[in-house]
């Protein structure tokens, strides 16, 4: 594999130190080439390195692109991937004669790249908006970072995501504290606690607000002193200010410091205060020195740090949190040190560089595969259709499970998923996403793609709306009409009322659908009553029983993060609003009270609908004069699961947090207003079922009772779950089948 890197040259900070460290790994692997489009400090660091570099020194881009023409006829590429806005203005200019596609890696904000360079920001800002445009392939170097291009309408489907990785296997040569501060001329006492910054000097990172907190900590403990490693625009005004705040003896500026491990080792605290960042190396450098960590809650800082386990987060621009988190690691040396240490243990386990370098080939990979398969193939793609995006941890769980398992089958597939929240659907699974109701678009890529999945969920029905049921079947219609095979995915059936409906519900999937599997045998007899016939039925399960819970660790910082405490004794109630609910309200605040009283049970009450179920909970709640939880943030069905398993019963009137619970056999009671949540419960031979118009407080309790004293113990539940989990590998084989005969066809 061959790629040439096009970068401007000027670069300094993580840019440079990430470009630079890989290019120098990669060519242990592949052949990876730098152009540098100024000789300066960048490009003499890359020559001792041994990166092979070229550099073209021409500031006009005609010249650059005639020089970058001899390059490539000389040495063809497979990949063209820039970095900046003149990497990114050449490797588009190139691109077509090159006949290679292009990637770029966002390292910052480009919208702040240029802030308070207002000439700068007109020219370069400008033709660096206009070039990311039109590149193929984007690469962000943080989840945050990806999603600030998701949100700005970059192609969902073609962003990737690689994080910065840091040298852990080499040895870090470093003087000692004494000799390293004593050659910066900065004076210490054997009690002063180092707060250390390496950043550049300007408004992003925004050294006043470090500066104002600093004022506020010191006259708290006089032992504290800032350490600032950078220079820029703005070091004249930040030193003004260290006057007017009287902090002349308390902050020293260093200027750029070329020995930044003597800077670590020398600190107590690492800091970093910017208002906008991707992923930072100067985090994940302090880490190898095992230092603790302040920073701002900016980009993917949050995915190294851990709030309070193995560092401290505050709120960009607030100088009173700042100055209290100074304080307590100030006065704290174990502390620092079991935060230094436990940082060090994240980063070195999931940011080393190695990993960053493999990573970075897969891509590579990726691209290599996308570009081939999109010259091969006329059709390529899969649309998911389904209730999603509606803040409903149920449909999110069938829609990642399915996403997860079509990957599993081709890594390469494109695909689209119609959603009422698209932005929502792009940042968690890294897909295109159509509106629902965007119908001349869904067509348009209809005719493109090869495969349409209904996806999960009881969508044929027309209890809830005849509208509703009349979309999903014409989506099925179209999706045939225009090429596709189609696909209805561990889905449940019914009830549809009404001749007239009954009817069309049989033509469309007598006519249009090739495959459907069901998540239960009640979905199975609706449609054996509807005299459905003809085409492939088979009987699975739930999509969701395809996920995996988060490790126990991560739900451990979940709840203390709320305030819950692990280890106690909890109940979970999962309710929703519905025609009648309010006459049952009281009846479960009873229960609620009865669990804690008779079995120790502290009631949680968990929305899976977070736009609607706190109106279901709220009311419950307000009666109540126990201890009680409300947990109504959005959570990913992978931490549900992990979740649930914590509870010592169930309570739920969502279907879906039934499913996600029997996963650890936890003892269940369903509340029903539909059909399927009986229908669930004796699919899987556990739990007990109230109707809602039955659900009195005599009710509840006794079901309560049941379920925690019945006979089968909670291994044999488990069981079952784990049949179910095995029976739902029948949808994805469906989804194989109608995948190969696809290919066979087109």
């Amino acid at each position: 594999m061959k790629v040439i890197h096009l970068i401007g040259g000027g670069d300094t900070g993580g840019a440079k130190t990430h470009v630079l460290n890989l290019l120098r790994e990669l060519n242990e692997h592949i052949d990876a080439r730098l152009v540098c489009f100024r000789k300066g400090d960048f490009s003499e660091d890359a020559q001792k390195m041994g990166i092979p570099i070229t550099v073209i020194e021409s500031g006009n881009p005609v010249v650059g692109f005639q020089e970058l023409k001899k390059i490539l006829r000389q040495n063809p590429v497979d990949i063209i991937h820039c970095h900046g806005a003149r990497g990114n203005l050449m490797g588009n200019l190139i691109k077509g004669f090159a006949g290679a596609p292009v990637v770029t890696t966002v390292h910052s904000d480009y919208r702040l790249d240029y802030l308070g360079r207002p000439v700068a920001r007109l020219s370069y800002g400008t033709t660096n908006m206009l070039a990311l445009r039109r590149v193929n392939y984007y690469i962000g170097v943080a989840d945050p970072m990806t999603d600030i291009l998701i949100e700005r309408n970059f192609p969902a489907g073609r962003i990737y995501t690689l994080y910065n990785g840091i040298d852990f296997k080499s040895p870090l040569p470093c003087r000692s504290r004494e000799e390293f501060l004593d050659s910066l001329g900065m004076k210490v006492s054997p009690d002063d606690v180092i707060a250390g910054i390496a950043a550049r000097m300007n408004p992003v990172k925004d050294y006043p607000t470090l500066l104002r907190a600093m004022k506020l900590a010191c006259e708290k403990n006089p032992h504290l002193k800032l350490l600032a490693a950078g220079d820029g625009e703005d070091r004249e005004k930040l030193e003004n200010m260290v006057r007017e705040l009287g902090l002349t003896d308390k902050v020293f500026f260093a200027g750029w410091i070329q020995d930044m491990n003597s800077f670590y080792n020398a600190i107590d605290i690492n800091l970093l205060t910017s208002i906008s960042e991707s992923f930072p190396y100067v985090l994940t450098e302090g880490t190898r020195m095992h230092r603790p960590t302040i920073a701002s809650n900016v980009g993917g800082v949050p995915v190294l740090i851990d709030d309070g386990y193995n560092g401290l987060i505050f709120t960009p621009g607030d100088e009173k949190q700042l100055a209290q988190h100074l304080l307590t690691l100030a006065s704290d040396l174990e502390l620092r040190t079991v935060m230094g240490d436990r940082l060090y243990q994240k980063a070195r386990d999931n940011f080393s560089i190695d990993r960053m370098v493999a990573h970075q080939i897969e891509i590579y990979e990726s691209i290599l595969a996308r570009e081939k398969r999109q010259k091969n193939l006329k059709r390529d793609g899969v649309v998911i259709c389904g209730a999603y995006g509606y803040g409903n941890a149920g449909d999110e769980a069938i829609l990642s499970s399915i996403i997860d398992s079509v990957r599993a089958l081709d890594p390469y597939m494109p695909i689209t998923v119609l959603a009422k929240n698209t932005q929502s659907v792009k940042k968690r699974y890294r897909v295109d996403s159509v509106y629902t109701l965007n119908l001349l678009k869904i067509l348009w890529i209809m005719r493109k793609t090869r495969l349409y999945i209904n996806g999960g969920g009881t969508l044929i029905q027309n209890s809830t709306s005849h509208r509703s049921l009349w979309y999903y079947l014409f989506t099925l219609r179209a999706a045939k009409a225009l090429g596709n095979q189609v696909d209805m995915y561990g889905c449940g059936i019914g009830p549809v009322s009404g001749r007239r409906n009954i009817r069309l519900v049989k033509q469309v999937l007598k006519h249009s659908v090739d495959a459907i599997t069901l998540r239960e045998e009640d979905s199975m007899r609706e449609l054996e009553c509807y005299g459905v016939q003809g085409l492939e039925i088979g009987l699975s399960s739930d999509p969701a029983f395809a996920l995996n819970p988060v490790s126990e660790d991560e739900r451990a910082r979940y709840l203390k993060n709320r305030g819950i405490d692990p280890d106690g004794k909890y109940i979970c109630f999962m309710l929703r609003t519905w025609y009648g609910y309010d006459k049952h309200i009281d009846a479960f605040a009873q229960c609620a009270r009865y669990a804690y009283e008779q079995y120790g049970l502290t009631p949680i009450f968990l929305s899976l609908n977070i736009s609607t179920d706190i109106r279901a909970s709220k009311p419950v709640c307000s009666s109540l004069d126990i201890p009680y939880f409300i947990l109504d943030d959005f959570a990913k069905p992978e931490l549900l699961i992990a979740l649930l398993s914590k509870m010592q019963a169930i309570v739920a009137m969502r279907l879906h947090g039934l499913i996600l619970s029997s996963f650890s056999g936890v003892p269940m009671v369903g509340v029903a207003y539909d059909p399927k949540i009986g229908s669930f419960l004796r699919y899987l031979g556990s739990g007990v079922n109230v109707e809602l118009k039955e659900a009195s407080e005599q009710n509840l309790n006794h079901a309560l009772d049941q379920v925690l004293q019945e006979e089968s113990t909670r291994g044999e539940r488990i069981r079952r779950a784990e049949e179910l989990k095995e029976k739902e590998k029948g949808n994805i084989e469906a989804v194989k089948r109608l995948l190969e005969k696809s290919y066979l066809t087109k």
